[in-house]
């Protein structure tokens, strides 16, 4: 094929590809409510607007969820660096304060990784075919759209990893401003969140002395310098409260390889199926009939596998000692890496019969939730969330005080009222003359369970009214994790149910009368 041809071939592809992508990225972005990590990261976002740094009180409310361990001197945000706060701080000056500017920034950071993905399984494998599978799979991966989806830091990790190796690969190949590329994207990557920003130098570094030695001075060098222009935030970050939630149970050795166990489970189940490794298998066995050799002997490509698989140990041995709970999310700087390795097998497999490929993906994509996301974007979803926001606005004031056991950082991006409770740490004393009280049918932890339990003694309940909301009382408004994702609205669960304070009450006996459950965790 001739490169002019080429060229407007990529160019086609590239125009599709960010078209399918805006449509399966942005549709129905605003229609499911912000759940409360989300809503933290707007909450947050939203008090730079005003104080031009992040904070975690905001005149108002408090914005923690570990129990005020998060912030420090005058409530300045310490417990993650804040580049995703001033991007979606960016969106709300340009579109306002709403759900859609919420998600929308991130969202554009997972187009851009799928758009990136194909540029560097191209030059990775040398292979306009396998970026076409590469980007083209990750595009598809419902995992992918659903944590891209999120106002949270998950894409953005995503695109600045994936540039960070394009760039590394490069530097390898000696190409023209490889260096600061890196520089650029490894810092960045850094202040979305520091432990991948770690485990990405680390990973550069070891490959670089093991297998690039000539290259080794520039990519240390290049690797310092990050470090160096990082410096100040790490000192800082340096003392932040992460032990006092979480330092006693880290480095637990059975905990640790639990969390390895999970990490492997999610991988295998919703992005490298086990199964992809028959494929390479089959084709060592047809390059076998044909050349008597199982596989090339191309040291370059296995080197280039090599940096990849690097990088996945590396990240999943970081996030087992680091992780509080082996959540799907930490995973997201991975979910590209592991389609790059899939578009070369893939690739491989064209080679022995071009009819592989299609069939491959249709295989990888028939197993994955796509129908169930093509409904989710192109249907209305009712949570617990949205029940509860419309029924504060429409039937309270901004100067109303809400108790509630969780949910309750949503509730201050939706309504402009006092919210005291959730997992915040703050007093309760205000919660006895609470206008609206509002107990979540289950328990997700035990800071929440403590919530519930000081409600449940020290509210005077014969002054409130019951009202049943028609909105059903599921744990979560929605989650990032495939295992609890829920695509459509839930139908079978119990409603949500509100107490409002009344006047002149005569004691009719409104105290709650369900059976709250223990704690969950």
């Amino acid at each position: 094929m001739l490169p002019e041809q080429s060229r407007r071939l990529e160019a086609i592809f590239i125009v599709a590809t960010l078209f399918a992508a805006s449509c399966l990225f942005l549709l129905n972005l605003a229609n499911h409510y912000l759940w409360q990590d989300e809503a933290q990261t707007a909450l947050i976002s939203k008090t730079i607007l005003t104080h031009g740094v992040p904070l975690g009180y905001d005149g108002k409310n408090y914005l923690s969820q570990e129990l005020g361990a998060e912030y420090g001197e005058n409530y300045l945000w310490r417990w993650h660096t804040w580049l995703p706060f001033y991007v979606a701080a960016a969106s709300f000056r340009l579109f306002g304060a709403n759900t859609f500017s919420a998600r929308l920034p991130f969202a554009l950071f997972g187009i851009g990784t799928v758009v990136l993905a194909y540029f560097f399984a191209k030059s990775l494998w040398k292979s306009p075919r396998a970026g076409v599978v590469t980007s083209t799979l990750l595009l598809l991966s419902v995992p992918f759209l659903i944590l891209s989806r999120q106002c949270r830091y998950y894409s953005m990790a995503a695109f600045f990893s994936l540039l960070c190796l394009y760039a590394y690969a490069n530097i390898l190949e000696r190409k023209k401003y490889s260096h600061v590329v890196f520089v650029v994207s490894a810092t960045l990557l850094f202040h979305t969140h520091y432990i991948y920003c770690a485990t990405l130098l680390v990973t550069v570094v070891l490959h670089t002395l093991l297998c690039h030695r000539d290259a080794a001075r520039k990519v240390v060098l290049s690797s310092a310098v990050v470090v160096a222009i990082s410096l100040p935030f790490i000192i800082w970050l340096a003392g932040i409260r992460y032990g006092d939630r979480y330092g006693t149970g880290l480095f637990d050795a059975a905990r640790v390889a639990g969390s390895g166990k999970k990490y492997f489970l999610h991988v295998a189940t919703h992005v490298f199926s086990p199964l992809l490794l028959l494929v390479p298998a089959c084709v060592g066995a047809a390059n076998w009939i044909r050349t008597k050799s199982l596989f090339p002997k191309d040291a370059v490509v296995w080197n280039k596998l090599f940096l990849l698989i690097l990088f996945i140990a590396l990240n999943v041995i970081a996030l087992s000692l680091t992780n509080p709970a082996p959540f799907f999310r930490y995973l997201a700087p991975l979910i590209p890496v592991f389609y790059v390795i899939t578009g070369f097998i893939i690739n491989s497999a064209m080679n022995v019969h071009v009819a592989l490929g299609p069939v491959l993906m249709a295989v990888l994509v028939f197993m994955s939730p796509l129908s169930d996301y093509l409904y989710e974007i192109t249907h209305d979803y009712d949570g617990p969330i949205e029940g509860i926001s419309k029924y504060l606005n429409d039937n309270g004031n901004r100067d109303d005080t809400v108790a509630i056991t969780y949910g309750d950082l949503p509730l201050k991006f939706y309504t402009s009222m006092r919210v005291v409770g959730g997992l915040t740490g703050e007093d309760l004393a205000p919660a006895k003359k609470a206008e609206w009280i509002i107990l979540r049918n289950h328990v997700i932890c035990r800071k929440d369970y403590n919530v519930l339990q000081y409600l449940l003694k020290n509210v005077p309940w014969h002054m409130y009214q019951r009202i049943t909301i028609d909105y059903p009382d599921i744990p979560f408004e929605n989650r990032e994790s495939p295992d609890e994702h829920r695509f459509r609205t839930t139908t079978d669960a119990s409603k949500v149910v509100v107490f409002r304070r009344v006047k002149n009450s005569r004691g009719q006996g409104n105290s709650p009368s369900r059976k709250y459950p223990d704690v969950r965790q």
